[in-house]
């Protein structure tokens, strides 16, 4: 409310005389000064989605003589909504859920959880890409090792599930639950990890397939400690615990471990995928939860991003052949000449990366802007702005977007020429010579859209060089277009594996079908919460340092690509600690891949609260 009349000579513009035409014409400086102000408020409110509160605001500021505009306060709560922590509350549940929790806590039951890792590492289960089918390659027979370790490191789970192997080496466990009205879960793993390159050896703090346990700094070395051995244990060892602990589920429990996840899942989870929708069905499965996100600090606040989407997938073959011949007397361009040519013509014209509304980028975002203690202000409101306007939409890409070289490429479709080949000889002109573009796929984009896009820039050159094209199977440009001229060579585009992928259908996070999604970041948070000994206190600061959970996603794919049937509400999280520093720190797919023994342990706690909420939870059905 404005102030009264006398308060208002003691602003820092009004005049200090005290009658006369100075005094008249001091009022009416300010009185224009204030008009004008008010009327930028106007402006910019509006623009902003004020409400009538903020103009209180607005004309306090003024008659106090502040000439700033408030800055926005938008609804939080509905740009980024949050639930409470989730715990285990029934009678059956909450003790064995404390329980596990301090058991978590003792020098006995974390041995117990590094020698099953360790063990676990110590398999070198590689998969590499184009295996042919197992049963006709020898290093498939790794799985079998795993499949006989699993068998006796988890001997309750052996005897408690009932257990199908589906095409040799994958896994689906069942454990029926006493009320079969109620949809199972499924919990995935892969089973393999990424070849460990010979000539990398050297460079390893431990050798790769050690599984070594260092004591000092609490870390667990090898390949697949972080990507994807520690889930595949934390769900055993969990389930193992529970069973001897005599618990026994409401609903029922499915698992899911692949053996190819590192090579497209092609034979793994294709496979298990197809058996799993036999058995049960067209949105048979209330939730699926399979590797992905985890939680980490994002501008002074700890988000945890589960994957509810994920981009597609196509790896497109440029192939050029051109008359060969000795290299004495060589051609303007050779066939490499040309494939280098249309690399280059293809880095140069890189798909457009442009943010928009509704979309997991968009979304987590306006969490970051709405939750993030340090987010700078000026991106904190062009973010906010974003949801109504276009030009703080195009102003947040160019703030922050373009900026991060992640982000960008979570936001759009991505090009990496990542294999080439031609020439067989030193004085052989090559005859052919091709390279393989691997995209990932924007959300909104598609298959054809990745490829309508090579193919069009791919054109000029082809026209520039006197060069047939055909792509995809349709004749762009025939030899019949060159009148005057024979062709000098032909270009040929076609997807390389068969293996493209579509964009991932979105998981619910809002509106009526939802309710999994709260159920997850109340299972979350009382993970985080409890791991830290947050639970049961009150204040602001405690809940200042929970954790804040928002949709994410991955530039790569899992294993859940072949599961899209099952259920609307996929989740790609395993609760991973990425404080720590994320994939560079832990190795993922390069050398001295490892992880914390703590994080491991909070893993762990995280399948017992998911579990055991699961079990009492009715948004499912």
């Amino acid at each position: 409310m404005v102030k009264e009349k006398p308060v208002l000579t003691h602003l820092p513009f009004a005049n200090s005389s005290s009658n006369g035409s100075g005094s008249t014409s001091g009022y009416m400086t300010f009185v224009l000064k204030l008009i004008s102000g008010l009327l930028i408020g106007v402006y910019i409110s509006l623009s902003l989605g004020r409400s009538a509160l903020d103009w209180g605001k607005t004309l306090d500021s003024f008659a106090n003589g502040v000439a700033i505009l408030p800055i926005q306060e938008l609804d939080t709560a509905r740009l980024c909504p949050q639930v409470s922590a989730l715990y285990p509350q029934s009678s059956k549940n909450a003790g064995i859920w404390t329980n596990f929790g301090e058991l978590l806590d003792t020098e006995g039951f974390q041995q117990l959880a590094i020698e099953k890792l360790s063990g676990l590492i110590q398999i070198p289960s590689e998969s590499y890409d184009n295996m042919p089918p197992p049963g006709e390659d020898p290093r498939w027979e790794t799985m079998g090792q795993v499949h006989d370790y699993l068998a006796v490191a988890f001997p309750l789970i052996h005897s408690t599930f009932s257990l199908a192997k589906v095409n040799t080496y994958g896994l689906i466990y069942e454990w029926t639950g006493s009320d079969t009205s109620l949809k199972p879960y499924l919990l995935a793993a892969h089973q393999d990890v990424v070849p460990v390159n010979p000539e990398t050896l050297d460079t390893w703090t431990y050798p790769p397939y050690s599984g070594f346990y260092d004591a000092e700094t609490g870390i667990i070395w090898g390949r697949g400690a972080s990507d994807d051995k520690a889930s595949l244990a934390g769900i055993m060892l969990t389930l193992e615990t529970l069973i001897e602990k005599g618990w026994t589920p409401k609903r029922t429990v499915v698992l899911a471990f692949g053996f190819d996840e590192e090579a497209s899942g092609i034979h793994g989870a294709k496979t298990i995928g197809k058996a799993l929708d036999e058995i049960y069905g067209q949105d048979g499965l209330a939730f699926i939860v399979d590797e992905g996100g985890g939680f980490k600090d994002v501008y002074g606040t700890i988000f945890a991003t589960p994957g509810v989407a994920e981009k597609g997938h196509a790896d497109i073959k440029v192939e050029v052949t051109s008359p060969g011949g000795h290299s004495s007397v060589p051609p303007v361009h050779t066939t490499i000449g040309y494939l280098a040519s249309i690399i280059t013509e293809l880095e140069n014209n890189p798909f457009p990366v442009e943010l928009a509304r509704d979309t997991v980028p968009h979304d987590t975002l306006l969490c970051y802007a709405s939750h993030g203690r340090d987010i700078p202000h000026s991106l904190k409101h062009a973010i906010f702005k974003s949801t109504h306007c276009d030009a703080a939409l195009r102003k947040v890409e160019n703030m922050f977007v373009s900026k991060d070289r992640w982000y960008s490429s979570l936001v759009g479709t991505t090009q990496a020429v990542d294999m080439v080949f031609g020439g067989v000889k030193a004085n052989a002109l090559p005859e052919s010579a091709y390279a393989i573009v691997n995209h990932r796929i924007n959300t909104l984009s598609s298959v054809n859209e990745t490829a309508a896009h090579d193919t069009q820039t791919i054109t000029g050159i082809a026209r520039a060089f006197n060069l047939t094209l055909r792509a995809f199977g349709e004749d762009v440009i025939p030899a019949s277009a060159y009148l005057l001229s024979e062709p000098k060579g032909h270009i040929e585009l076609s997807q390389a594996f068969n293996h493209e992928l579509e964009p991932a259908p979105r998981t619910p996070t809002s509106g009526k079908d939802s309710e999994p999604w709260d159920f997850l970041s109340g299972t979350i948070k009382a993970t985080y919460d409890a791991h830290r000994s947050f639970r049961g206190t009150d204040g602001e600061e405690s809940k200042s340092k929970s954790v804040i959970v928002s949709p994410g996603m991955s530039t790569g794919n899992t294993d859940t690509k072949y599961y899209w049937n099952l259920t609307r509400h996929i989740f790609r999280y395993n609760h991973k600690n990425g404080a720590y520093g994320g994939e560079i720190a832990t190795g993922v797919h390069t050398v001295n891949e490892n992880i914390p023994l703590d994080h491991y342990l909070e893993m762990i706690r995280f399948f017992s609260t998911l579990i055991l909420n699961a079990d009492e939870a009715e948004v499912f059905e």
